[in-house]
């Protein structure tokens, strides 16, 4: 983890990098919802063979909403996976570059995410498709994970910005 991108100087990326963490703890949080509410259910289809209804249904929306949430944060923190093996004999400049394109790929990438998932979106509302047993709308679960990529495409600006081991403001 590097300080310089969690401690960016101007007070929009200061409150951006507090954003970011803000909604990857709100993704913990429903994640954290989900494996409560899948253990009760559990235990209650085990006691008292009535395990509750839509439980599935839960699981899958919570758990994609819980994992695009986490993916600005990994970004921000160089936490993505990457093959270190490969460049831990390159220079600093060479690495800098490597994560510079890095962090542009995954720019680029999650714009085209918020494209699909946009389109995804307004098909899901157009066509009001609902979960089976809930009747909760699809798109419902759209609008977070939207929002994560949103902020997943500023967190790739911020790391083109500040690149692991780059020339950046000392941290606050």
């Amino acid at each position: 983890m590097r300080a310089s991108a969690l401690n960016p100087p101007a007070t929009a990326l200061q409150w951006l990098v507090r954003l970011i963490h803000v909604w990857a703890l709100l993704g913990g949080v429903v994640l954290l919802a989900v494996v409560l509410m899948t253990t009760v259910s559990a235990v209650m289809g085990f006691l008292l063979a009535s395990p509750f209804p839509g439980d599935f249904e839960l699981t899958e929306m919570g758990v994609a909403i819980a994992a695009f949430a986490f993916l600005p944060y990994c970004q921000l923190t160089f936490s993505n996976v990457s093959a270190d093996i490969f460049t831990q004999n390159a220079g600093p400049t060479v690495n800098r570059w490597l994560s510079r394109l890095g962090s542009f790929i995954a720019f680029i990438f999650s714009l085209l995410l918020i494209w699909r998932m946009f389109v995804g979106l307004k098909d899901y509302q157009t066509y009001l498709e609902t979960t089976t047993i809930l009747q909760i709308p699809i798109w419902y679960a759209f609008v977070p994970t939207l929002g994560s990529l949103i902020l997943l495409a500023l967190a790739a600006v911020v790391t083109l910005m500040y690149p692991e081991g780059g020339d950046s403001p000392t941290p606050h």
